[in-house]
């Protein structure tokens, strides 16, 4: 038997991978997904053996049936199903976001339909431009601390900027402030010397989904690209700005950073905070008391309506894409879009299109330069359909933009952690800020303009003329769009 084996080693091995391909082929045939995916992902594992497996493991899974974690343990919690509650807007309110909001009300349906997340109405809102104006204003805020710190973040290093806000972290905690820390493993960067110095202090950490080798697998797990700040359960930091160096601009630096992010005072805070502790829960393997000085009572009186839309392998909902998709489709005059990755799905594509041919303005703002080869080619591959139909697309020269912003009609914007594009969509944990606001849409609208005079306009006929090389590239990117 055991000479057998050796003879027939690889043979054996091709036996059992189209035993457990077919298996998964007829597996994917049930869930009666879109058809191309579907062949696609068949013609994969038959084709590659092995490779087709591998595949199939980390992006044909559909994980929002079997979920990594179940957020419904936290919802549950007889404190946080309270605070939902009190969220709910009266008939009153409802009436007037009704007659305020005309199309828009629709995101707001969407939303709660598929996650339940409400609509708050008193919040003070702040957008700001660039790392170095959000760290001098988040520095202020966790030094001024009193109950408990939250964060939650994809990248953390401890570098100069990193080193400044952990530091800090240190000193609230033995000051006596409850500060709970998590960072993704494969995006952060902690030395051994600074988790111990942070473990000494008593601030509690874990990383989120540890693997073992990060630099081999940054690309192929399910991981938690949200960044999202709660100080005391007041006030609350969403958005592109990572704790990095990079997403500061020294003036040594010999590159520019843009990026926008988002400071929050209010009842948006509450979804935030819950959204964290469910995080929490599932990488601190505990089942950590909700209390009711994680939601303290709001004094914010300015009534800006923020919605908090969460998205990845824990919602039912792509609800983030869900969004961009309804706020292009019912958008009225124009449709301006910022993000450094654009690899979208059909979907977005066909809105976009769709948009700007029955005479929406529709501008996408990209980088010039991506910090990605194959996301670049990527990207470029989308260009000339989008060109074809009207959308004005600008390429950012000025340095590298890595907001993810969009601004509808004076009366809608997003700023969040999504990118435009299929790992956003479809595979790592975002959470996006949604603003029905005049005053801070026209706010984001002015930052998109800043951005497009530091940025080169695309046109049809010069796209067109790009050397068969770069097409050859741009479709050989494409081919794999679901893995960049």
């Amino acid at each position: 038997m055991i000479d057998f084996v050796k003879h027939n080693f690889w043979n054996i091995l091709i036996v059992l991978n189209y035993v457990v391909a077919i298996s998964a082929a007829i597996t994917i045939l049930l869930k009666n997904i879109n058809p191309t995916k579907t062949i696609s992902y068949i013609m994969v594992l038959v084709f590659f053996p092995f490779l087709g497996l591998l595949v199939y493991y980390f992006f044909g899974q559909e994980y929002r049936k079997n979920k990594i974690f179940n957020r419904k343990h936290i919802l549950n919690k007889r404190v946080v199903k309270n605070i939902n509650k009190e969220l709910q807007l009266n008939n009153k309110e409802k009436r007037e976001i009704k007659q305020t909001l005309d199309e828009k009300v629709k995101l707001v349906k969407l939303l709660y339909n598929s996650e339940q997340s409400p609509l708050t109405l008193n919040n003070k809102v702040k957008l700001i431009k660039n790392g170095e104006e959000k760290f001098k204003l988040l520095l202020k805020d966790l030094e001024q601390a009193q109950s408990h710190i939250h964060m939650e973040y994809y990248i953390l290093k401890d570098d100069k900027i990193g080193t400044q806000v952990l530091d800090v972290l240190c000193e609230k905690a033995i000051e006596g402030v409850n500060v709970r820390l998590t960072f993704d493993d494969v995006g952060s960067k902690l030395s051994k010397a600074i988790k111990n110095k942070l473990k000494e202090s008593g601030v509690e950490f874990a990383p989120f989904m540890p693997v073992l080798f990060p630099k081999f697998t940054g690309k192929m797990n399910y991981r938690n690209h949200r960044k999202i700040v709660v100080i005391d359960g007041r006030i609350g930091y969403l958005g592109g700005i990572n704790i990095s160096d990079t997403y500061v601009n020294y003036e040594t630096d010999n590159s520019y950073w843009r990026d926008t992010h988002l400071r929050i005072e209010g009842e948006a805070v509450k979804p935030l905070q819950i959204n964290f502790l469910t995080t929490w829960n599932f990488v601190s393997n505990t089942d950590l008391p909700i209390s009711k000085t994680f939601f303290p009572e709001i004094e914010v009186t300015e009534e800006v309506p923020v919605q908090i839309a969460a998205s990845g392998p824990d919602t039912d909902w792509a609800n983030i894409m869900e969004t961009i998709f309804t706020a292009i489709v019912t958008a009225q005059k124009y449709v301006y879009i910022t993000t450094p990755y654009f690899i979208p799905n059909d979907e977005v594509i066909t809105a976009m299109q769709v948009a700007a041919k029955s005479g929406v303005e529709v501008k996408l703002l990209i980088p010039k330069h991506s910090d990605s080869w194959t996301a670049e080619h990527a990207t470029n591959s989308y260009l000339e359909s989008l060109l074809e139909a009207g959308v004005e697309i600008y390429r950012y020269k000025k340095g590298f933009v890595h907001a993810k912003t969009l601004v509808v009609d004076d009366i809608f914007c997003t700023v969040g952690t999504s990118n435009m594009d299929y790992r956003s969509f479809n595979i790592n944990f975002e959470i996006n800020a949604l603003i029905y606001d005049e005053t801070q849409s026209k706010a984001l609208k002015k930052f998109f303009n800043d951005d497009i005079k530091d940025s080169e306009q695309l046109t049809l006929q010069s796209w067109q003329k790009r050397p068969r090389l770069s097409r050859l590239k741009e479709s050989f990117c494409r081919l794999w769009a679901p893995l960049l």
